[in-house]
């Protein structure tokens, strides 16, 4: 009798283990949302995609300060304008627009435009230092986005388009759009 309650013991702690063990690994619909929340889209350059040919991405960190984040968060920056540059072994963010937090004072909050550091590798900043050296070649924000807590930066290495090169991608653009449109017909 004794051993038949042993038995019962161990098959109730493994189980107990395994709804342990289920919980840690936050399965669950409530979790899929919070994940989707965590990594969203902050702010986009639709527009860098359009003038320029993207060859490189690379997803960065950003140094920004609390009403930055704040104002971040709340959807206020724009990145149409921004640039990247490479100096004193830094990737600098220049002309980049972030609005003020509208409930910070003037005294606390931060200035709109002013020169972001990037934080990525060494390495991946040589790389990006060689082929900046290439003419033509430029940094790019791509768009700003969550990452969890974290608020990410991806870059792009693009080359500038011509007048004609803008024409024939946007044409590329369209017969891609009439064909699957045409395929989902049949």
């Amino acid at each position: 009798m004794l051993e038949e309650y042993r038995d019962l013991d161990r098959v109730g702690a493994s189980s107990g283990r395994k709804a342990k063990q289920a919980m840690a690994k936050g399965g669950g619909k409530k979790n899929a949302a919070a994940r989707a929340a965590a990594n969203r889209l902050l702010a986009d350059n639709r527009l860098a995609r359009h003038q320029y040919d993207i060859l490189e991405t690379l997803e960065t960190g950003i140094e920004l300060v609390g009403t930055e984040v704040k104002s971040i968060r709340a959807g206020q920056a724009n990145l149409r304008d921004g640039f990247c540059l490479i100096r004193k072994g830094e990737m600098q963010l220049h002309n980049v627009h972030i609005s003020p937090h509208t409930h910070a004072s003037g005294y606390y909050n931060h200035d709109p435009l002013r020169v972001r550091r990037l934080l990525a590798h060494r390495r991946e900043i040589d790389k990006l230092r060689g082929q900046l050296d290439q003419k033509g070649l430029t940094l790019i924000p791509l768009n700003m986005h969550l990452q969890g807590s974290w608020i990410k930066l991806t870059i792009g290495l693009g080359k500038g388009r011509k007048l004609h090169d803008k024409r024939a991608a946007e044409k590329d653009k369209q017969i891609k759009k009439e064909t699957r449109a045409a395929i989902a017909r049949y």
